[in-house]
């Protein structure tokens, strides 16, 4: 115990050695930056600072639940304000909505009665002002910030930099739309340079583009001869260095810039001196925990496997069961195949619990749990009479072992014991999409930037499934319940079950036996079980609508608004009153153009006619604000089978197109 105590010791004070020689040798960087426009302060006014305060509360509440957003406080005859807040894409929510709340604080701080001003934080700038700039970019103030080291090859590094900028600009304002935030990193001699480039949410693609390539040629001037440098922007920032300044508490990952006063380093060293402190202790005795706990574990499970309430059998090789099902899978190795055993998933999820049951599927139920190292786990069980059989649980499996992308939620193992079939997937804190999207209480943490992202992310992730992966897959169930939400809302499509590979140049298939869900079924496959990508793009029409509309669409006829909800979108659209689908919750901060650009692709996807859907690859172009499409959409599918309701009875002229609506996305597009 005593030895114990002392390498204890040791091992603390080697810690304080190093970090207080790391922190004086790199400094800390504290706020860079702050711009409070000369002529610009507004007498003190009771309205004024009501208005200012109740705007930063708005949007330090929503930093949470986003990296962007932008509000206005107030009435015109007030002293109405408009602000923003953008953190850096690799943020957390939880470090997003720190960084908000003390941009917040100094903002005030350092800017007194202004009216306008911006701050930047290291992670977040945030904005506000008397005029609303908000969709304008403005690169007034622009401002560098350079690391005073200089750098050993300086042409050699210039080209390596302004190569990886240039990159990153077109990446930031096409690819990655709508939160145009690009990372990326390049060997030079034995490190690596990382940057990152990012726009505020509300920029066109262009004007994104345009303040990156202006930050571009301010860095140019000044700096390409240092070890890393930042452009902070209004509306865009840039940054690299020598070392990866995205990881926290990197003080000892390289040359951190010094923007800290002297005055304000004591108390960070003390500070953090003690949070190590505590933090070793907390390591140690977690440490002991997680110990205490495997042993008695293991001695749990050398008493009686038969303590657990689990269907077993005599045959109970999982592996076994997929060997008869790999024949044509030869490069899955068997003993690559994440298997879990039955004790570890009953142990994790404290033997089903019904306290640890996240729903309830046509498969059987999904259970929280944790395991043993720590990994948190959504357990999917496949119950004896379940609609899901021993076929689609093995296709599941198989097919999402080969699947890896960032929109796809990520197998961690299965179990098969006897009549015991259990799929382990990563928890996703936010559960499904559906829980939030038709919950009014709920949905409001859903603003229309979330939602933009989710769209997105859905899509992205159905075009690697359809063109992207090495395998040709049809989903065949995309809804709102097969649509995860991770801790930063970003969608994880789920349910492979009911998938479908295609090979080489297969472009459609046909079945007598349905599978997936009313509402969402194109109806080439529900009335001629005929399927192809361009059933999964109908569905996304379908759930592309229920997202923008917080309308759910199974049992929407019970509105008497019309037969669904294409059918209500069709009538509005074709009326010239598509802004009235919008969800009253996105009313004040919705842009009005985007959501007309999304209900017109949810539209095209729902077409009545296969070839008049659009594929996912020109879904996302439109997404991202290209013209690929910019026909009228026709009268969708939507009378088949789903209510009593005659589309004849709803009084909508279907050769009188609305110019107003059609005129308003083509001018989107060629905005952008």
């Amino acid at each position: 115990m005593l030895s114990s105590q002392n390498a204890s010791k040791t091992i603390i004070s080697l810690l304080l050695y190093c970090l207080v020689a790391g922190l004086f040798d790199h400094g800390l960087s504290d706020m860079p930056y702050q711009f409070c426009p000369e002529n610009s302060s507004h007498p003190y006014d009771g309205k004024f600072q009501n208005n200012l305060n109740n705007l930063l509360n708005t949007l330090a509440s929503n930093a949470s639940l986003s990296n962007f957003h932008r509000a206005s406080s107030g009435n015109n005859d007030s002293g109405r304000l408009y602000g923003l807040y953008m953190c850096l894409g690799y943020n957390k929510n939880d470090s997003c909505k720190n960084c908000v709340v003390t941009a917040s604080q100094n903002i005030i701080k350092f800017c007194q009665n202004a009216s306008a001003a911006v701050a930047w934080e290291d992670d977040c700038q945030l904005r506000y002002s008397d005029k609303e700039f908000f969709g304008a970019f403005d690169i007034d103030g622009n401002t560098d910030k350079h690391n005073p080291t200089n750098v050993s090859e300086p042409e050699q590094f210039k080209s390596a930099v302004k190569s990886i900028l240039g990159g990153l600009t077109k990446q930031a304002a096409l690819d990655s739309w709508p939160n145009k935030y690009a990372f990326g990193q390049r060997q030079f001699l034995d490190t690596k340079i990382t940057a990152v480039v990012q726009c505020t949410g509300d920029l066109s693609p262009n004007d994104c583009k345009a303040c990156l390539e202006i930050a571009i040629a301010n860095v140019s001037t000044c700096c390409y001869s240092y070890r890393g440098a930042r452009i902070l922007s209004k509306s865009c920032y840039l940054r690299y260095e020598l070392y990866d300044f995205r990881v926290e508490d990197s003080v000892n990952q390289g040359p951190a810039v010094n923007w800290v006063p002297k005055k304000s380093r004591k108390w960070n060293i003390e500070m953090t001196i003690i949070l190590v402190v505590s933090g070793f202790a907390a390591v140690l005795l977690f440490g002991s925990f997680v110990y205490c706990l495997k042993v008695k574990i293991v001695s749990k499970r050398g008493k009686n496997d038969q303590e657990f309430p689990l269907r077993t059998t005599e045959d109970s090789n999982g592996i076994d069961f997929l060997q008869r099902h790999m024949q044509e899978n030869e490069d899955q190795k068997t003993g690559e195949l994440p298997y879990i055993d039955l004790a570890s998933i009953s142990e994790a999820t404290n033997n089903f619990s019904e306290s640890n049951k996240l729903g309830q599927g046509g498969f059987g139920p999904v259970y929280k749990g944790k395991l043993s190292d720590g990994r948190e786990i959504a357990v999917k069980r496949l119950s004896s009479c379940s609609e899901q059989g021993s076929e689609e649980f093995t296709n599941e499996v198989l097919l999402i072992l080969k699947l890896q992308h960032k929109n796809l939620v990520r197998l961690l193992g299965f179990c098969i014991n006897g009549e015991e079939k259990l799929l382990v997937y990563e928890h996703m804190p936010n559960g499904s999409l559906d829980v939030l999207l038709f919950d009014e209480a709920k949905r409001a943490q859903l603003d229309w930037s979330s939602r933009l992202s989710i769209i997105s992310g859905i899509a992205k992730g159905m075009l690697y499934l359809h063109e992207d992966s090495r395998l040709r897959i049809i989903h065949r169930d995309l809804k709102a319940s097969n649509v995860l939400l991770d801790s930063d809302m970003n969608p994880k499509i789920s349910d492979f079950g009911m998938a479908r590979i295609f090979v080489g140049t297969e472009g459609e298939a046909s079945t007598c036996r349905l599978v997936g869900t009313y509402g969402y079924m194109a109806p080439e496959y529900a009335m001629e079980g005929h399927y192809s990508v361009k059933s999964d793009v109908f569905s996304f029409g379908v759930l592309l609508l229920e997202i923008i509309t917080g309308k759910r669409s199974a049992g929407f006829q019970q509105s008497k608004l019309a037969p669904s909800l294409i059918a209500y979108a069709w009538r509005l659209w074709n009326d010239g009153k598509a802004l009235e689908l919008m969800d009253p919750l996105l009313a004040d901060y919705c842009c009005p153009d985007e959501f007309v650009k999304c209900v017109y692709i949810g539209l095209l996807c729902v077409q009545e006619y296969v070839h008049e859907r659009p594929t996912m690859s020109s879904v996302l172009v439109m997404l991202n604000g290209g013209s690929e499409n910019l026909r009228q959409p026709e009268r969708p599918a939507f009378s088949w089978g789903t209510s009593d309701h005659n589309y004849d009875e709803i009084n909508v002229d279907i050769l009188s197109i609305n110019s107003v609506t059609v005129s308003s996305v083509s001018h989107q597009f060629e905005s952008r």
